[in-house]
């Protein structure tokens, strides 16, 4: 595997594409808006800025990882010679839908298809191209370029082959990759979002102020970031698309958002 696209330049893409790229992986990083594409790239360039002040990349594997980016707003031809292509879209189910029916019609045939997606089933994902065991979740957390974690979801026709290749991608990347099956949510994301749910009607109830209830989930539960500072860091807009499909998935009125 030599060949990554990254689709999205959002916060999740850009740190995707950085990720790959500083382990030595040719990463095309595409996204509609050249907008996006050049705020990412000064991103990622800040983001090694920082590494190599902090003395964990020189200038050279600095610039070594920026040649191995390059960007693109013509998905056909960024993907055409992908052998994996992320998916790092904004996380609405139509969208990542419309995705991947065009990856599947221009990736190469043997090229595995996974999504960022923190909640969103692989299984249905999956079920809109022609290569439905090549289909698989690689969430990984934000900030992507310091967090360790990526969760490895299998939808329901995943092979076992693409699930080690995978896996054992994302320990070359310096990641920890845990195996999960297709639930709403998976693990990281059915554990969390009630947790936040519950932080945000404590502050709808009126039984302690904002301040009050990340302190003693910091505090009292050695978190390092209390759930409401935690939610904004998120963004409530994903906080809620995630609760949604909890609620939805399950129909179990304990993952109702708080109104």
């Amino acid at each position: 595997m030599k060949n990554i696209a990254v689709i999205g330049a959002g916060t999740m893409g850009n740190g995707i594409a950085h990720v790959f790229a500083m382990n030595g992986y040719s990463v095309a990083l595409v996204d509609v808006a050249e907008e996006a594409l050049q705020k990412a790239v000064a991103t990622i360039d800040k983001n090694l800025d920082r590494m190599v002040r902090k003395e964990l990349l020189t200038e050279a594997d600095k610039q070594s990882t920026l040649d191995n980016i390059r960007t693109s707003s013509d998905l056909p031809k960024a993907v055409a010679d992908a052998d994996l292509v992320v998916e790092a879209a904004t996380e609405r189910i139509d969208l990542k839908l419309e995705i991947f029916r065009q990856l599947d019609q221009h990736a190469p045939p043997k090229a595995i298809l996974a999504s960022n997606t923190s909640s969103i089933s692989i299984t249905k994902i999956a079920a809109v191209t022609q290569r439905p065991g090549q289909v698989i979740g690689m969430h990984f957390m934000n900030p992507v370029p310091v967090m360790k974690l990526v969760e490895v979801i299998r939808g329901y026709a995943t092979t076992d082959e693409v699930t080690e290749r995978i896996m054992e991608l994302s320990w070359r990347l310096h990641k920890v990759p845990v195996e999960v099956n297709d639930y709403p949510g998976f693990v990281a994301n059915r554990i969390l979002m009630p947790m936040i749910n519950e932080a945000v009607y404590t502050l709808y109830e009126g039984v302690a102020g904002v301040q009050e209830i990340d302190t003693v989930m910091k505090l009292g539960m050695a978190h390092p970031m209390g759930p409401l500072q935690l939610a904004d860091f998120i963004g409530l807009d994903v906080c809620l698309s995630i609760l949604r499909v909890l609620h939805d998935g399950f129909g179990n009125p304990k993952y109702a958002p708080c109104p």
